[in-house]
């Protein structure tokens, strides 16, 4: 059976916990290496990861390409605007054909079901690089930052301020598969999907007020207030007053705890300067490990083929 990689409630948490090990094992056997270097296992040579991009992408997009030329293949870059998509071709046709021609297919899509529809017809590893309703790839690398700095994930109370979006549904998934409690703060209108709440279940806790899910948080995570493709700037903006998570919200986690940021920032919004640019910050760690997390990902789903 093919495997994709489209979302982390989808996840046995047995296979969840294996691919963030693999990453971990792999970041550090490629200590002191430069970054063109190849794994010395190389589980994609000779294997071709085509990357479609509808949003567009700093991170996903280095860190894919490197990812895959780290395993040992290539990659074929294109935005829908490139291709038939942009056209009109249908999600399935295009997944037919692409079946063909590449052994795995990365998309950063608008829709979430567009990804799932690709899936369906697709006969090679699908990787959802992010959607409208979850970013799977990103937490990866956030939960492997957080292991690499303060130990395994499990027991740990992780904070979320700020919108309930895309990002925030997939730490979601993550709680209950990794046994740490998520503690989500964001204004009543912006909460999240209800459907990701109910997979969370005890493991996550909903609330309007960003101190009570500070309060003894071991991680402190945010993401920007507007996303793209959000029309309504200054609503946000206003909804979101109080949100920041600065010094003195920081003060309220506990005494080590570490803050996170998918990136890009809005500095002097979701976050201040002092805290993103501070010791407490991992986000640059946090960066990187999309490469390490995704090399993972990818040589579960070709582990699969």
């Amino acid at each position: 059976m093919t495997r994709h990689f489209l979302d982390i409630s989808r996840l046995p948490a047995d296979d969840l916990r294996a691919i963030l090990d693999d990453a971990h094992a792999r970041k550090a056997a490629r200590k002191g290496r430069p970054k063109g270097w190849v794994d010395a296992d190389a589980p994609a040579r000779d294997h071709v990861l085509a990357m479609i991009f509808e949003k567009n992408s700093t991170r996903t997009r280095f860190s894919f390409d490197a990812a895959i030329r780290q395993l040992g293949g290539s990659s074929i870059i294109a935005t829908a605007s490139d291709m038939q998509l942009g056209r009109g071709e249908p999600v399935e046709d295009t997944a037919r054909v692409l079946s063909r021609m590449v052994d795995a297919v990365m998309i950063r899509a608008n829709d979430h079901e567009d990804v799932e529809r690709f899936a369906r017809f697709s006969t090679v590893p699908v990787i959802n690089g992010l959607t409208d309703r979850s970013h799977p790839c990103q937490i990866l690398a956030d939960l492997m930052t957080i292991e690499e700095h303060r130990g395994p994930i499990a027991g740990k109370t992780v904070a979320w301020v700020g919108d309930g979006n895309n990002v925030c549904h997939s730490f979601m998934h993550a709680a209950q598969k990794l046994g740490f409690h998520l503690n989500v703060a964001c204004p009543p209108e912006y909460h999240p999907d209800l459907r990701d709440l109910t997979v969370g279940g005890p493991s996550v806790t909903l609330t309007s007020d960003p101190h009570e899910a500070v309060r003894g948080a071991d991680v402190v995570v945010t993401d920007t207030w507007v996303s793209m493709g959000d029309q309504d700037y200054e609503e946000r903006l206003e909804a979101f007053e109080g949100y920041t998570v600065d010094d003195g919200l920081m003060a309220e986690a506990a005494p080590d705890a570490v803050f996170l940021h998918c990136l890009p920032a809005h500095r002097g919004e979701e976050v201040t300067d002092a805290v993103i640019d501070g010791p407490r910050s991992l986000v640059w760690d946090e960066a990187e490990n999309r490469i390490h997390a995704q090399k993972a990902v990818l040589a579960w789903c070709l582990a699969g083929s």
